[in-house]
């Protein structure tokens, strides 16, 4: 059955192309055309439409109009028109409830695709961009990131990413015992030409639900990697993915303090070892309680504590100087099963350390608006 299509395009000649090429295609049916967002809202009733098509380029009104479309029309499609891509404007848009965006011009063949790869996304809500820092190395972070990718996937049946952001040492592709053919620095070189369409094949799926964008293979290949462009594929991997998982490399660079500015979630991840670890996170978290612009969330983690005990975690709090949002027990054995290459195959959630770890996915669902299967 065709798809019912409202456009909402003020440009005529675009407007004319758009109505040629669907009325070419079985798939659609055009239903009606208006030249702005407020004329339409109230006689698109009548036509039950299933796809708006509508320019979001420079037009904030329609944008600030969008709750009101997914309110009226909650079984339809609504995809944002723009002539280039915009990541900021796409977030935007996913924000206002729509399914996503796509690039105009296009052919039918094009929605088509737009369609599918949104409604394997998940929810149409934001995607939640999670950044896991480190101050220094061997903090578990990687690990952390890994598990938590696998456990929120499973939980929601949405789909995850994993972005290996550890430019010269990332370990994620071992973890996994993969070989993707591309990595972040074809993606963050191609950023400039590509679209969620284009760009979702550059992940390698690790099992359903779960992707990764791997690490360079080399530690030189780091050089070539721009930390705008870096964050550029973090918020359009945000198109294709409900949650998008960046683990970052240790300490504070570029690269980090580009893709932690647009994560709405940063998890400082430290491990228990000797005095100095409390230190240097204490130091990061001042960092970021300087740079606090109210809309993302900075949480410590830290790793292998012993003992794994209230009166541990008031203990570090007062030496850190900031509340311990979570406490993660030492595991050898998740360690053994990562460093085999075994993590997707299955991980031991008998363990304290799995439990702490899905209390934690759970959080991060809850506070995304996800639902568990």
């Amino acid at each position: 059955m065709a798809y019912q299509v409202i456009i909402i395009e003020k440009d005529q000649d675009l407007l004319d192309d758009m109505i040629v090429v669907l009325r070419r295609s079985p798939d659609f049916e055009v239903a009606a055309t208006y030249k702005n967002a407020n004329a339409a809202i109230n006689p698109s009733s009548m036509f039950h439409p299933d796809l708006f098509l509508m320019n979001v380029d420079d037009d904030d009104e329609t944008i600030e109009i969008l709750p009101d479309f997914v309110e009226r029309f909650p079984g339809a499609f609504i995809l944002g028109m723009m002539s280039h891509w915009d990541p900021l404007t796409a977030r935007n848009v996913m924000e206002g409830g729509a399914t996503g965006c796509i690039l105009k011009p296009f052919i039918a063949k094009d929605i088509l695709e737009y369609l599918q790869l949104y409604s394997a996304r998940g929810q149409r809500r934001p995607a939640r961009i999670i950044s896991f820092f480190s101050p220094k190395g061997r903090a578990g972070r990687t690990t952390l990131a890994a598990v938590l990718a696998l456990l929120i996937a499973e939980k929601t049946g949405e789909r995850v990413a994993l972005i290996d952001a550890d430019l010269q040492f990332g370990d994620l592709p071992i973890f996994f015992d993969v070989e993707p053919k591309r990595t972040v620095v074809d993606a963050t070189q191609d950023i400039s030409l590509l679209t969620p369409v284009t760009f979702a094949p550059y992940f390698y799926q690790i099992k359903e639900g779960v992707s990764l964008l791997s690490s360079p293979e080399r530690p030189e290949y780091a050089e070539l990697v721009a930390p705008e462009s870096l964050t550029d594929v973090v918020l359009m991997s945000g198109n294709i993915f409900r949650y998008v998982l960046v683990d970052l490399p240790a300490g504070f660079n570029p690269i980090t303090l580009n893709v932690c500015r647009v994560s709405d979630v940063v998890f400082v991840t430290t491990m228990i070892n000797s005095g100095f670890e409390i230190k240097h996170a204490r130091k990061t978290m001042e960092m970021f309680a300087a740079q606090d612009d109210g809309r993302r969330k900075v949480h410590t983690v830290f790793t292998r504590v012993n003992p794994f005990t209230e009166e541990e975690r008031l203990k570090i709090s007062l030496n850190l100087g900031f509340p311990v949002d979570v406490m993660i027990p030492n595991e050898y054995r998740m360690i053994s099963v990562a460093n085999s290459g075994r993590l997707a195959k299955g991980l031991p959630m008998d363990t304290l350390l799995m439990k702490t770890i899905s209390g934690m996915a759970d959080k991060i669902i809850d506070a995304g608006g996800g639902t568990e299967k």
